[in-house]
């Protein structure tokens, strides 16, 4: 069985009315919950007005009454930016409000501006105050009658003013027991948060901007660290993004990949930009022209689209490369003006390819 996933960052235009994005957005999500998608991700930005999502909590929190059965993960919360009993509280009321419609996905961080924002610009702290602070979360949902944690960046107590009787104190354990299950996005080849993710038991996701030759990696990584410690992790807990998009020809899938203010093209742009602030290899004097014609050839490289049949022979020649999955997570883009495009390829996906897919791999895995 392969289920389906909605994954948004979101990328929307800088300059975009966000009203309108957030809407798009919701609207997604509730037509992914119809189609029987078993879960929406939504991603966690503060300095940026392409990425305008500041709270995937809030956001989520939106849409309990408008869907039925999807979960709602976090895209992810970046840790290092929030104190740990913030983030317990507000995933554990989430968790009460929607019924156990929870997943946690977490992360150090992946926007450079909110780096500097929140003076996170050290990579290692940033990646040992994560793992502190999932520490602290779970150490906060424990039934301990009284609180300490420390770590290298992280030291906190509660013990001196608690009265148990009146509930001074205590902290609210979240509606799923013993808690939502905890996810991390991988990334680079034979990746270590891969190695961490298969040691804790949590759901690793390949992002949908990763090469599958890099992505082929990340299962066998989990799931050797969860072997040596006695884990028997099923691939069916593993998550693999991909932009696809179905449309009428491969001519039309053609001309939107070429078109260089096209959705895909902006998309890259954006995303190489971030990671080349990051690394510090792009220059203050920024060329976006220069840099476009790299967005493209990426998009042309990752973004599987084009008709039905195209987009199902591409996708199994994509599954035979990295391995079966348990959910595809399709990329929510920005919508703009092919709103109805992006409906009908939303649906094509969930009505006609799914059971396709989900057939070959119990084929051609034998599970």
């Amino acid at each position: 069985m392969l289920n389906l996933g909605l994954f948004m960052m979101p990328l929307h235009p800088a300059d975009k009315d966000v009203n309108v994005s957030y809407e798009e957005d919701r609207q997604l999500v509730i037509l992914a919950d119809k189609l029987h998608f078993t879960e929406a991700w939504m991603g966690e930005h503060y300095s940026s007005t392409a990425e305008p999502v500041t709270s995937p909590l809030i956001f989520n929190a939106s849409l309990i009454s408008e869907t039925t059965n999807i979960k709602f993960g976090t895209g992810v919360i970046s840790l290092p930016q929030q104190h740990p009993a913030v983030v317990a509280g507000q995933v554990s009321l989430l968790d009460h409000l929607s019924k156990g419609r929870v997943i946690l996905g977490v992360g150090a961080g992946g926007l450079v501006s909110d780096w500097e924002l929140f003076d996170n610009m050290d990579g290692r702290a940033r990646a040992i105050t994560m793992i502190e602070s999932i520490e602290a979360i779970l150490k906060f949902w424990s039934d301990e009658k009284d609180y300490n944690y420390k770590g290298e960046f992280l030291d906190i107590s509660l013990n001196k003013n608690v009265v148990s009787e009146l509930g001074i104190g205590k902290f609210v354990k979240p509606f799923q027991t013993p808690h939502p299950e905890i996810a991390v996005s991988l990334k680079n080849p034979n990746s270590m948060t891969a190695k961490l993710a298969g040691e804790k038991g949590w759901i690793p996701i390949s992002g949908n901007f990763v090469d599958a030759n890099d992505i082929a990696t990340h299962w066998p990584t989990y799931q050797e660290a969860a072997n040596k410690v006695g884990k028997k992790p099923s691939y069916r807990k593993w998550r693999v993004g991909r932009s696809v998009l179905i449309t009428s020809s491969d001519s039309e899938a053609k001309e939107i990949l070429d078109n260089p203010k096209g959705v895909f093209s902006h998309y890259f742009l954006y995303l190489n930009t971030v990671s080349k602030l990051a690394s510090g290899t792009l220059g203050k004097d920024i060329n976006l022209n220069k840099e476009l014609p790299e967005a493209i050839t990426k998009a042309k490289n990752l973004i599987i689209v084009g008709n039905k049949k195209t987009v199902t022979e591409k996708l199994i020649q994509f599954i035979d490369q990295v391995g079966p999955f348990g959910t595809l997570l399709l990329t929510g883009h920005d919508v703009g003006n092919s709103k109805k495009l992006w409906e009908d390829s939303f649906s094509e996906m969930s009505n006609s390819i799914q059971p396709i897919l989900c057939k070959y791999i119990e084929q051609k895995f034998k599970i």
